[in-house]
This record gives structure tokens, C-alpha cells and sequence, in this order.
């Protein structure tokens, strides 16, 4: 530790920390335990934005953290206001983004008494956190605060949860803040091994059939560069999951797209038929693989990962290779030469002429597949955040990503509700990219209260409510698997939209044309305010290509065989 000690209240130590680990913004929502943290918040050189439910508050913090690369932080009270942040930070936690979340408490005297606004919320959240801490004497608050962004950060990035009591917030310190942090035990591998790193590279040295599935670690490792350097160096085509959509650009002649139940077909078939997989920062998710005894039968595995636990854990790999991605792919790109790949492009490109993403389009109806190729035309550029749902997937596979960080979505825990709060994340960290919120009908009612937040802010958000009448990745799996039963996933007109967004003082346009499509997305970008754009679309269009839940993944149906 270096500097003067200065005495003050935990309260002000709360907030002199957040300014060493250079905290922008905070997304929180106040409450008795926190009156002393409130009020030195009130003088702060921070931006507070005070949401409407403290859900959205975690969602935003991960929003933020996923377009800026930065920790995002929330704030919550104590009992209600700590369990609402519950879902936000196993979201988080599925999906390694890196986020502190801080909780008021009730005064150490009163903990385990059932204490008004009691929540034992560390125990809660042990097993949905990488880390978290119940403070007990305020001389270790800026030591906590220091190791919980450092953890949560570094390694496979994570949230950490800070539970604080009231009376830590009001007692004194001297306070230093520390410069550096040890923690035993916890050592994370950054740098790859360099014999697995030669290993690796003589695997792929034979390789006729390479395939690169690469993930969210891509992104979060800021790796995007050095993996299209190591496809094109190798010739090797790249597929990526949903969260790594972005890390490869889609224009790319190399681009597989997403792979898995909703994936192209051709990501699947060269997945299928690969003889060596190169996995960089993934987990093989279920709804990647498919039937896991199937996958990639015949490919040789290198693995990729920061996380150790990760390898063999669902697939078994042949060439483990633990650290980041950024340093790993720059060390193989110094050991690796290109791959004799003419024959294996030419059956993809095949393949891609083939059997490509397709969508029947009317003029009587809006497809939502066309809203999406219309978002991208008029907004190249933005950051697409979505929802839960069939929309969710659309978005996926119809917006044209060039680069990281312009795709944000909830991929493991698959959270409705989620894509609005991490809109505003979104925005607020990146002002300078327009951010359109892809929403389900349902999803959106899930935090439809946050309309308040924006426009009380100002903040310049796009919602495009792909508004079908229906729960509608629900009432598609009714249609295949339980005969067209659709049990309580009906929600036609239980929503004025356009009227919900002008009673909170927003702009709100209904869209149910193909011909006003273009024209409503243009004149939302002109607003440049809180706009929502009710899209009424094909009620009972289909998620294409899908592969049945336990199928392999090349065992694929097509639009025709899901109607």
C-alpha cells in the first residue's frame, strides 16, 4: 500500500474505491441499509442511473460490461433488493462477464436474528458467483473491494458479490487503498503451455478438414483479431456460438455462422464431418452439441480455455491447452502454416449454396426475418441487444456482425426480461453506437417498467418488439412435440404497445406492413430518443434450421418439416 492514510466512513471508502478501480457508472436502486452510501453518492463524481427494479440494474451493469470489455457494477439494499439482483448475476455467471455487484445489509448485531430486510444473500449467491464477501470490519473494505473487481476480471471472468452491513458503511477508517492483490490459491493460467502449444500445432499440420468453433472467451479475451490472422493463415472455415457472434466478421468467406439447434446446417454438416476441431474459449454447450456421444465423431480436439475445469468436461479433447485465447492464438499463429483446406472449401461452399438461411417472404405479412435484414441495412453499425425467445434466435441469424461487442444476448441461463436493462448498459458504455433492443411480445412485459428509466434519461434506445401474440420458442416446441397444443403461451392483444411507450413520454410506432418496415427503422434512428417500434409480425412463424433436443446435430429440421 502506498499514500497517506486519510480517515473517513465506510461510506466514503465505498466510494473512494470505486474511483481507484475507475468506475463510471453504477446501476442501483436505494433503500434503508444504503441511506449512508446514498448520500455520499450524492456529492460523487459517479453517474448513478436509478433504475426501476433492481433486476434491471444487474442486467444493465452486464450490458454495460459486455459492450465496453469494462466490470459493471450494481447496487442493491438489503433482503428484497439483494434477491432481485438473483437471476442478473447467475446470467452473469453463465456466461462469464465480468461484474461486481454490492448489496446492503443489515447491521452486523442483527445478522441471523430474521432481521426486517434480512437476506442471508452470500449463501444465496455462492453457488451462481465466482467470489463473494461479507465484510465484517470496515479497515477491510478496500482490500475486498480491490480482490473482488480483480477476480472478477481476471481468469474466466465472473460477477463477485460484496454484501455490506449498515454499520460498516457509518463506521471510520484510516483508508489506504492497496495496489496490488495476492490471493493464495488463486493463480489463473494466462500464458498456453508452450510444448501443448506445439502439440496443437502439429495436429493441425495434417489437418484436411479443420474447423474453428469459437465462443464468448474470444470476445472476452479480446482475441478477435489474432483468430481471423489464424483462420486465414490456416485456411480454416470459423463457426461461432452465440455469445461469440462478433468475434469473426459474418462477411468473412470463412464464416460458418452459429452451429448447434438453431445453427446453419453448413456450420453442422463441417462440424460433423471435420477432421480436426479447434475450440477457442467455448464450454460445448448443449445446444451446440447436440447428442454429445455424436459430436464431431471423426475430429481430432484442441481445446482452448482459461477455465481448467472446462476441458474433457463434456467432450473429450485430445490437445488441452489452458490459458487465454489472445496469447494462445498469437503463439500458434508463429507455429502454424496454411492447411491443404482447397477440397474441404469447395464442399462448404457447396454446402452453403446449398442448404443456405432461408425464409419465405410475403408482401401481406411482416416475416421477422426481414425486420432483422432491415436493421441491419439502415444500422450497419449497432449494437443488437436481444431477449429470450424465437427473436433471440433471428437476430443471430440474420443481422449482418463485423465485429465484437455488437451482440449481446443471454446465452447460457437464456433469460427473459434480460435484453431492455442490458440495452441501457449497452448505451450508456458505448453513446456513440445506436442500440436497438430485439424483444418478444413477452419478454419485453417482463421489464417494460425501465421505459421510465429511459425516458427520464434520455437515452437514445431502439425496442423493436417482434410482436407475434404468442410465448413464441414455446408454442413452436408445442407445435412439433405436443400437436399444435399451445397451453398457456397464448398473449394476443393483452398489450397497446404504442400506447404503454407514449404513456411513459416515449415515441411509439406499430408496424404492420413489409412496405413500412425500413421507413419506421429510419425515422427511429432520426429520433434519436427512447423509441419503440411495435412490429406486428407472422404469428406463427418458425425458428429455422432445428435440431430436436438429444438429436445430433446434423440431423437437422428443415422450415417445411416445423410448420
Amino acid at each position: 500500500m502506498t499514500g497517506k492514510a486519510e480517515r473517513m466512513t465506510g461510506a466514503r471508502a465505498f466510494v473512494e474505491c470505486l474511483y481507484r478501480e475507475n468506475v463510471e457508472i453504477i446501476f442501483g436502486y436505494p433503500g434503508g441499509v444504503l441511506l449512508p452510501i446514498y448520500d455520499e453518492l450524492y456529492d460523487a463524481h459517479l453517474h448513478h442511473l436509478l433504475v426501476r427494479h433492481e433486476q434491471a440494474a444487474v442486467h444493465a451493469a452486464e450490458g454495460y460490461a459486455r459492450a465496453t470489455g469494462k466490470v459493471g457494477v450494481c447496487l442493491a439494499t438489503s433482503g428484497p433488493g439483494a434477491t432481485n439482483l438473483v437471476t442478473g448475476i447467475a446470467n452473469a455467471y453463465m456466461d462469464s462477464i465480468p461484474m461486481v455487484a454490492f448489496t446492503g445489509q443489515v447491521p452486523s448485531s442483527m445478522l441471523g436474528n430474521d432481521a426486517f430486510q434480512e437476506a442471508d444473500i452470500t449463501g444465496i449467491t455462492m453457488p451462481i458467483t465466482k467470489h463473494n464477501y461479507l465484510v465484517q470490519d470496515v479497515k477491510d473494505l478496500p482490500r475486498i473491494i480491490k480482490e473482488a473487481f480483480h477476480i472478477a476480471s481476471t481468469g474466466r471472468p465472473g460477477p463477485v458479490l460484496v454484501d455490506i452491513p449498515k454499520d460498516i458503511t457509518t463506521d471510520e477508517l484510516d483508508f489506504v487503498y492497496p495496489d496490488t492483490v495476492e490471493l493464495r490459491g488463486y493463480k489463473p493460467t494466462f500464458k498456453g503451455n508452450a510444448q501443448q502449444v506445439k502439440r496443437a500445432a502439429s495436429v493441425i499440420k495434417g489437418a484436411k478438414r479443420p474447423v474453428i468453433y469459437a465462443g464468448g472467451g474470444v470476445i472476452g479475451s479480446e482475441a478477435s483479431k489474432e483468430l481471423l490472422a489464424f483462420a486465414e493463415k490456416l485456411k480454416a472455415p470459423v463457426t461461432t456460438t452465440l455469445t461469440g457472434i462478433g468475434g469473426f466478421p459474418n462477411d468473412n468467406e470463412l464464416y460458418l455462422g452459429m452451429p448447434g439447434m438453431h445453427g446453419t446446417k453448413y456450420a453442422n454438416y463441417a462440424i460433423q464431418e471435420s477432421d480436426v476441431l479447434i475450440a477457442v474459449g467455448v464450454r460445448f454447450d448443449d445446444r451446440v452439441t447436440g447428442k454429445t456421444t455424436s459430436f464431431a465423431p471423426n475430429a481430432k480436439v484442441i481445446h482452448i480455455d482459461i477455465d481448467p475445469a472446462e476441458i474433457s468436461k463434456i467432450i473429450k479433447v485430445d490437445v488441452p491447452i489452458v490459458g487465454d485465447a489472445k496469447q494462445i492464438l498469437g503463439a500458434l499463429l508463429e507455429h502454424v502454416s496454411e492447411c491443404d483446406t482447397k477440397d474441404w472449401l469447395n464442399k462448404i461452399a457447396t454446402w452453403k449454396r446449398d442448404f443456405p438461411l432461408f425464409y419465405v417472404n410475403r408482401n401481406d405479412v411482416i416475416k421477422p426475418q426481414y425486420i432483422l435484414e432491415q436493421i441491419s441495412e439502415v444500422c450497419p453499425d449497432a449494437i443488437i441487444v436481444t431477449e429470450v425467445g424465437q427473436h433471440q434466435m433471428w437476430a443471430a441469424q440474420y443481422f449482418n456482425y463485423k465485429e465484437p461487442r455488437t451482440f449481446i444476448s443471454s446465452g447460457g441461463l437464456g433469460t427473459m426480461g434480460y435484453g431492455f436493462p442490458a440495452a441501457i448498459g449497452a448505451k450508456l458504455g458505448r453513446p456513440d453506437k445506436i442500440v436497438v433492443d430485439v424483444s418478444g411480445d413477452g419478454s419485453f412485459q417482463m421489464n417494460s417498467q425501465e421505459m421510465a428509466t429511459i425516458v427520464q434519461n434520455n437515452i437514445p434506445i431502439i425496442i423493436a418488439i417482434f410482436n407475434n401474440g404468442y410465448l413464441g420458442m414455446v408454442r413452436q416446441w408445442q407445435a412439433l412435440f405436443f400437436e399444435h397444443r399451445y397451453s398457456h403461451t397464448t398473449i394476443e392483444n393483452s398489450v397497446d404497445f404504442v400506447k404503454l411507450a407514449e404513456a411513459y413520454g416515449a415515441m411509439g410506432i406499430r408496424v404492420t406492413k413489409p412496405s413500412e418496415v425500413k421507413a419506421a427503422i429510419e425515422k427511429a434512428v432520426e429520433a434519436n430518443g427512447p423509441v419503440l417500434i411495435d412490429f406486428v409480425i407472422e404469428r406463427e412463424e418458425n425458428v429455422s434450421p432445428m435440431v430436436p433436443a438429444g438429436a445430433a446435430i446434423n440431423e437437422i429440421l428443415d422450415l417445411e418439416d416445423i410448420q
